[in-house]
């Protein structure tokens, strides 16, 4: 019964933190998820991880200073997703930090997209703030910014060894691999 009660406690006072391990060749790093903030796009990705869709996935992208001259706002990120041949399921709508709360901060966890209600495996983490990310930036001509969904707990390390790779234009030369993801307990 002592038990029971203390479960019952436990549930009330709100669900534990979801974590991820990120496994690279480059290195580990554990995310947090924000499913109370985020919880739409917070299920998508971890369907996606459950499914072990990131296994064998990479990190595929580097935005940085130096390589993209054209571009008005400059952000910094690093983008991932699976391998290619591995099917997208249908895109999910875009939680925004408007809403959520979640800003763009050094360490964001955030869902790539092409435009409003697209995004649907590939994610990114800043390095450094990155308010033009969020609702009303000036990244994305429609304003919208991204959904934010969590943030880098350790590993920020790894994230910028990943940020500083070699890249033709932008595209990591070679890609870092993902070995797993997976959840924590």
């Amino acid at each position: 019964m002592r038990v029971a009660a203390l479960l019952l406690v436990f549930t009330l006072a709100g669900a534990a933190e979801v974590r991820v391990k990120v496994v690279t060749d480059a290195g580990d790093i554990v995310i947090a998820l924000d499913d109370q903030r985020a919880p739409r796009t917070v299920a998508n990705f971890l369907h996606y991880v459950d499914a072990g869709q990131y296994n064998n996935g990479r990190f595929h992208r580097t935005v940085r200073a130096d390589n993209q001259p054209d571009t008005r706002v400059k952000i910094d990120v690093i983008q991932a997703g699976p391998t290619s041949e591995m099917k997208a399921d249908a895109p999910i709508p875009l939680e925004r930090t408007s809403v959520t709360g979640i800003q763009h901060r050094n360490g964001a966890v955030s869902m790539a997209r092409n435009g409003p209600d697209t995004a649907t495996r590939d994610f990114f983490i800043c390095i450094g703030d990155q308010p033009e990310l969020d609702f009303a930036g000036k990244r994305n001509a429609d304003g919208q910014g991204f959904a934010a969904f969590g943030h880098v707990l350790s590993g920020m390390d790894v994230v910028k060894k990943i940020h500083a790779a070699p890249a033709e234009k932008q595209a990591l030369q070679p890609p870092i691999a993902i070995v797993r993801i997976e959840r924590l307990p």
